[in-house]
């Protein structure tokens, strides 16, 4: 059934929501609706055999084994929605309302994109035997034996996952060497001076820490630096990037940006009738910031359903502008941010970066947009809730961190 038939009667029925991806953004998408009161059928497709499961506890208690897994809590039967897992869809026509499956083709009135981010590999690391990524339960169960034995562990990138993978390999007892191309870790998120500090973290835990060192090739039992160092690894586990899933939606009419994400308007409606997206493979057009956001965690997986389960529910169409944010648990910190930095004409401490807990405020125009708390988290809590509110903030009141944040507000 479709927007397009001719059935009046038809089209007063609840409307087939099918959605791909059964990570965060598609089960809460599916949740969302029942929530809001669709009463129409829902079908959850999902890639992996396992039952649904949140992602971040892999970096942690799964591979540390102190837990089997992470599935939600959520009774899919109760709420009369359909999981098809361990399916995969490998293509998307829009005109015959259909998905193409290895199972045979799915017909949908509405179509939710949730697929998801995948992964960067390392180039000529494919099929090496030691070599890891850290996406799914899977990759979490072969790691937790590597960590169990505590093999030397050589982790190539020191991005957000790297640093969280370096901390429970060297919790596990491992001896860790992060290998990052960039000159700092972080390179690509934060600037060079926030960045700086971090650094020294990885020492201070034990791991080393190798900057402005490109990996040449990788083999079995060692990783060759391009300046000639060769690093033994009992394992290899890469944490460079990830980028949106959507290689499968080729062909299929839906514009996609440069960076391969799922282009939405401020509804997260896609090009194509009948289509949204949400979370990680999709970008949406933030009036707050005044640019394209492709947001890669989970809170941004949390939040998107919500206005697109809002949209086909009751048909409330409401612009989804959140102020992104995250956090990490790294080398016994915890690490938090909210808002978008860039654009960003003035960059504020709050405390000193020495110290075990700090912050840093980014204000544009004297207006607050982004805070990064180092174990501070009532700066966040407060920050962010000056970042929603759009507030110009006493630059001198703000830096001084016995002021609380809220407090500089004007």
């Amino acid at each position: 059934m479709s927007e397009q038939t001719k059935d009046p009667a038809a089209r007063e029925r609840p409307r087939d929501v099918v959605i791909v991806g059964a990570g965060m953004a598609g089960v809460q998408t599916a949740v969302a609706l029942r929530e809001q009161g669709f009463t129409g059928p829902v079908t959850l497709i999902g890639a992996e055999p396992h039952q649904p499961y949140d992602r971040p506890p892999l970096s942690k208690a799964v591979l540390l084994g102190k837990a089997e897994d992470s599935a939600f809590d959520v009774d899919f039967e109760a709420l009369d929605i359909t999981l098809r897992l361990g399916l995969d869809v490998t293509g998307l026509r829009a005109g015959a309302h259909e998905l193409d499956t290895a199972e045979g083709p799915v017909a949908y009135d509405t179509l939710v994109l949730a697929t998801g981010a995948e992964p960067v590999g390392l180039p000529g690391s494919e099929g090496v035997p030691g070599v890891h990524l850290l996406r799914t339960l899977d990759d979490a169960a072969r790691l937790r034996p590597v960590l169990e034995r505590q093999h030397d562990v050589v982790v190539v990138g020191a991005g957000w996952i790297g640093a969280e993978f370096a901390t429970a390999a060297r919790a596990a007892g491992c001896a860790v060497t992060v290998v990052e191309a960039a000159d700092r870790p972080l390179a690509g998120t934060m600037p060079a001076e926030v960045a700086a500090p971090m650094a020294d973290w990885y020492a201070e835990s034990g791991a080393e820490l190798l900057t402005g060192a490109r990996v040449a090739r990788v083999e079995e039992g060692a990783v060759h630096l391009a300046d000639g160092r060769v690093i033994p690894a009992g394992a290899v586990v890469v944490g460079i990037g990830a980028r949106p899933a959507t290689g499968w939606l080729a062909g299929s009419g839906i514009v996609l940006g440069p960076d391969g994400s799922v282009t939405t308007d401020r509804s997260l409606r896609t090009s194509l009738p009948d289509v949204r997206a949400v979370g990680d493979c999709a970008s949406f057009p933030s009036a707050r910031y005044g640019e394209r956001l492709l947001v890669h965690h989970w809170d941004n997986a949390l939040q998107g359903p919500r206005t697109v389960a809002a949209a086909l529910a009751g048909g409330a169409e409401t612009a989804y502008d959140p102020v992104p944010y995250f956090w990490s648990e790294q080398f016994g910190r915890f690490v938090q941010y909210a808002g978008h930095h860039t654009g960003a004409d003035t960059l504020l401490w709050r405390g000193d970066p020495a110290d075990p807990a700090w912050t840093v405020c980014w204000l544009r125009q004297g207006v607050l947009v982004a805070v990064l708390a180092v174990s501070r988290p009532r700066d966040l809590a407060q920050g962010r809730r000056l970042v929603e509110a759009g507030a110009r903030i006493d630059p001198a009141r703000a830096a001084d961190s016995s002021v609380p944040l809220k407090s500089a507000a004007l």
